[in-house]
Formats: C-alpha cells, sequence, structure tokens
C-alpha cells in the first residue's frame, strides 16, 4: 500500500505522535495498518511501549525518519500509526450527543475528549460536517476517539427515525428553559448546532430545547464550552 499525506477520501488515517500512537493500539489494534518510527527516539519510553503494544497485536513497524517527516510535516513527530476508518452503531439504550453541521476540527476533537470525560460515548455527527478521521481532530482529541463510538447520519431526521426513545434536547438561544432548570429524561440525545448557526428554528419543536444563560455582553457561547457546560450538568447528579 502506497502511503499519502492525509486526505478525506483516503480509507485511512494517521496518529501523529507517540501518545496518539499509543492510545491508537491499546484501544484499536483490529483497525491498526502499520506503524512508523522515528529513529530519534528510538530508545525512549513510549517508543519501547509502542513496539511491546506492536508485537502483542502482531502489528507491522518500522523506522522510516523519511516518511515520517512527509506524512506529519513536523520535527517533533516521533511516531505514525496508520489505520483503517471505521464505524460504529449507536447504543439504542445509552445517552448520545449530536451534532449538526459541526465545522471545526479543533472543536470536534475537544468536544469528543471533553464528552469521554464526563462519560458520554457515543457521538451522532450530522452531514454535512468535519471529517472525524482529520488528524488535526485526532490531535485535539488526544485519542479520545478512539475511546467513543460515533456515527454519520445525512440527515437528523435519519438520526432521529432509529432512536426516537431518545428524549431530545436541542440547545438554542431562544429556548424558554435554562439548562438549570431542565427536567433530566434519560436515554436523551443533547443536540448542538454548528459554531456559526447554531441549529435550525425548526429544532424548537423537537423535545425540550434549552439555553445556557449568559450575558449579553457575548452573542454566544463556543461550541465546545456550551457542549462542555451541558455534559456537566446532565452528569453532575
Amino acid at each position: 500500500m502506497k502511503i499519502r499525506t492525509y486526505k478525506k477520501d483516503l480509507p485511512y488515517s494517521y496518529t501523529l505522535g507517540v501518545f496518539l500512537t499509543i492510545e491508537l493500539l491499546n484501544n484499536r489494534p483490529s483497525n491498526v495498518l502499520k506503524v512508523l518510527l522515528h529513529n530519534k527516539a528510538n530508545n525512549s519510553t513510549g517508543v519501547s511501549k509502542i513496539i511491546t503494544l506492536c508485537k502483542k497485536h502482531n502489528i507491522e513497524y518500522e523506522y522510516n525518519d523519511r516518511l515520517i517527516s512527509v506524512l506529519s510535516n513536523k520535527d517533533n513527530c516521533f511516531a505514525v500509526g496508520i489505520f483503517t476508518k471505521y464505524e460504529e452503531t449507536l447504543g439504542a439504550t445509552i445517552n448520545h450527543l449530536v451534532l449538526v453541521n459541526p465545522s471545526d476540527s479543533g472543536n470536534l476533537g475537544t468536544i469528543i475528549r471533553t464528552a469521554l470525560g464526563f462519560g458520554i460515548t457515543n457521538l451522532a455527527l450530522v452531514r454535512p460536517a468535519v471529517d472525524i478521521f482529520d488528524p488535526k481532530t485526532i490531535r485535539a482529541s488526544m485519542g479520545a476517539l478512539f475511546r467513543i463510538s460515533f456515527k454519520y447520519y445525512n440527515t437528523f431526521s435519519h438520526y432521529y427515525q432509529d432512536y426516537q426513545d431518545h428524549q431530545a434536547y436541542p440547545f438554542m438561544l431562544e429556548a424558554k428553559t435554562k439548562l438549570s432548570q431542565v427536567d433530566i429524561i434519560k436515554p436523551y440525545a443533547l443536540i448542538f448546532g454548528n459554531e456559526g448557526s447554531g441549529l435550525p428554528n425548526n429544532f424548537s419543536e423537537i423535545g425540550t430545547s434549552l439555553v445556557i444563560p449568559h450575558k449579553n455582553t457575548i452573542d454566544s457561547l463556543n461550541l465546545s464550552v456550551a457542549v462542555a457546560i451541558a455534559l456537566y450538568e446532565f452528569t453532575k447528579s
């Protein structure tokens, strides 16, 4: 297989860095195609751990400084994990996070890491949406991507048809119910819109729409911040 710099249409992606590659090997070893190592880190603890994991799971690895340089475009990248892309079914009886048209790789990665930290491990993404396998997203998630289940949907309706038993909580600036006043019904789906435009108005007709109150000195919260606040409120008890 000829390895190329990352493009969305490729059937594989990369972890760029030792920590991310270890997370990949620990959580998705069956998807790993190959691991590249840099000679500069030959004796490091991290690379030794990678080699141990590769041997444990019968995964090919090689030292290839030139290819790492091409793929990472950084001088301090000492490991690259090459893995096949995948997608899983979401749990029918557990809570979901739903992102409608997210467009920023950094935000998505941060949200994935935050969701995992609050115990929410199922993520639905409604297209058009940023590529979850973009190495920038993986890096922003700090490898948390490999510990969650996610699925893309072409429309929100397609998602909701599959999970009508989930209590929907769309987050909207125009909602009348404050987050602090919410009556939590499980399993639930916490629904957030695009970073710039939010959710369309028709989402107010779905479930119980919620607002996170803030001062009028700003127009809205950053998406990843809003998700973090909502996750804290929904999981604190």
